[in-house]
């Protein structure tokens, strides 16, 4: 096994060819995962080359979720792969883009760090990225750290990246670094064939950049035979066991297991120069396979969207389902319903069926109407109902409207006219020109009262969970709310903002500020999606057992 005294790590690079979206994040998850289950300790970083300093102001619909680490990063959605897979937490080191890159260098010039040199992309960004996929592997807190690269070989934009990852083979010893590179070998059903051609160009373009791959991992929808393994090795350069059959797997969580089967891991292991003789311990994703693929019951929940036509923008939403359902032995079948279709009007035709609905976050002012109908819906007819950020926030508008009476009552983020601003503008946002990076981001410890909803959940009075928003509860009319039966459970005890709201009068009904997808793992599902699951199966079964419940209209 490798020393836990080494003060610096061995480096995996993982690289893309033919198309985007192959599952680069899934095959660095899954080999971290069997590196991890040897006893190494492995961190995954994703470097992307786009020219955004972060996805944080990018709309959901171009790159799926915006992912929020502990430390307030705003970064790429396979952040929560990695999180999801080691269970371990990533921070703003783990995500680098273009952008970040030309900053800090175009920075470094502007103080005159470069003493009047002319800056190029080599040597000066090159170093740059360099410096920052060596900088977690330097902390001595890793025995290997994976790099995955985004987008394709060949992109214009990769280039500087690929070059800088050449630069670190070439200066570090041979058995230091390692570069996977993912593929595909496509199957034409008009030939009957599995076709290498691809493979081999994307191969053939990658040593363009003076890179050889030392291992291939092609992804196909059958199985490759030796003779294409031996055909694939003799033009790619590589030996034939370095090539590695990614056939597609019915969940993302199986991929650990079909590389353990390929013995990825051992490969990799071995070209690397680390002994490791323990075995893999699997055990623990093994039952939570089994749980996943086993289910005993299932329920239908609505996710209540602004964003559904792309289901990677509620993407850890989505894996957060799949870890409670797992827990819960018990399949989620998620319908997806657009915020933008919803009116009081068809509220009941959309949502009388289903065991439970989830209102997402957002942001704007588009669906918001169809949001707060479908929340009346929910309270009134006692369906189990969980609102995250911008859900909480219209659970807030629908009970001030519909219960207490304030017609008028919305965010100042829709409506800044509105004679009842139940949430409002943070203080320290009301200065804010700049959108990049200056939400209230990463985690906040968070108080639950005792005797809740919220305190049976997680069992405990203290709280961290992750943010990112800029509108609150307004405390103005925290008393209104109480005394009319939508209580405060969760409060922040910095600033005295409210984290949880929930309704006791209901089965379960709960409205968080927070993301609790964003800590759901695997190995620890979140506490929250698991008891609104529960909460959904215990609906689904009363309705079986009584007959179909009678709704009440609005």
């Amino acid at each position: 096994m490798a020393s836990k005294a080494r003060k610096t790590a061995k480096y995996i690079f993982v690289t893309g060819g033919v198309t985007s979206s192959l599952g680069k994040g899934i095959i660095a998850s899954s080999l971290a995962k069997l590196l991890q289950a040897r006893g190494l300790s492995v961190t995954i970083q994703k470097f992307d080359p786009y020219l955004n300093i972060d996805p944080g102001t990018m709309n959901p619909y171009e790159h799926g979720e915006c992912y929020v680490t502990d430390d307030g990063a705003e970064t790429d959605l396979d952040l929560g792969h990695y999180e999801r897979f080691l269970n371990v937490r990533t921070s703003q080191a783990n995500n680098v883009t273009t952008g970040r890159i030309y900053h800090n260098v175009i920075t470094a010039e502007r103080r005159g760090d470069f003493l009047g040199k002319t800056v190029q992309v080599v040597p000066h960004i090159t170093d740059e990225l360099k410096r920052n996929m060596l900088l977690l592997g330097q902390s001595g807190d890793y025995d290997i750290v994976i790099t995955e690269i985004g987008g394709c070989v060949g992109d214009i934009e990769s280039l500087p990246f690929l070059e800088a990852v050449r630069q670190v083979k070439f200066e570090m010893d041979h058995q230091d670094t390692l570069v996977i590179h993912l593929t595909l070998i496509p199957y034409l059903n008009s030939a009957g064939e599995l076709k290498t051609k691809p493979t081999q160009h994307s191969v053939r373009m990658l040593q363009e950049s003076g890179i050889q791959p030392d291992i291939l991992v092609c992804r196909t929808e059958h199985p490759l035979p030796y003779d294409i393994r031996k055909k694939i090795a003799l033009f790619c350069n590589v030996q034939v066991n370095s090539v590695i059959e990614a056939m597609d797997a019915d969940t993302i969580y199986a991929v650990p297991l079909l590389m353990l089967k390929e013995r990825l891991d051992q490969r990799a292991l071995y070209m690397l120069d680390i002994y490791n003789d323990k075995d893999v311990d699997l055990d623990s994703w093994k039952t939570f396979l089994s749980r996943l693929k086993n289910p005993i019951d299932s329920v239908r929940i609505g996710l209540v969207g602004k964003y559904v036509e792309l289901h990677d923008a509620y993407k850890s939403i989505v894996e957060s389902f799949i870890h409670a359902g797992a827990a819960n032995e018990c399949k989620v079948n998620i319908e997806w319903i657009h915020s933008e279709s919803l009116t009081a009007e068809n509220a009941v035709e959309k949502l009388e069926n289903l065991d439970g609905v989830l209102v997402a976050p957002g942001f704007g002012e588009r669906g918001i109407e169809g949001k707060i109908a479908a929340i009346q819906y929910v309270r009134e007819n006692n369906i189990p109902f969980f609102g995250i950020c911008l859900g909480m926030q219209m659970a807030v508008i629908e009970y001030a409207r519909n219960v207490i009476g304030w017609e008028n009552a919305h965010s100042v983020e829709m409506d800044a006219t509105t004679s009842h601003p139940v949430i409002h503008l943070m203080k320290d946002q009301k200065d804010v020109s700049n959108k990049g990076g200056t939400m209230r981001l990463g985690a906040y410890p968070c108080r639950v009262k005792k005797d809740t909803l919220a305190h049976k959940i997680y069992g405990k009075t203290n709280i961290s969970e992750r943010h990112r928003h800029r509108y609150e509860f307004n405390n103005k009319y925290l008393k209104e709310f109480d005394e009319k039966g939508l209580v405060a459970t969760g409060i922040n005890p910095d600033n005295n903002l409210v984290e949880m709201v929930e309704m006791p009068s209901h089965p379960f009904y709960i409205g968080v500020q927070f993301h609790p997808e964003l800590k759901s793992t695997v190995m620890n599902p979140h506490p929250i999606f698991v008891n609104f699951v529960a909460a959904a199966l215990a609906y689904s079964t009363q309705k079986r057992s009584v007959g179909t419940l009678t709704p009440v209209s609005h």
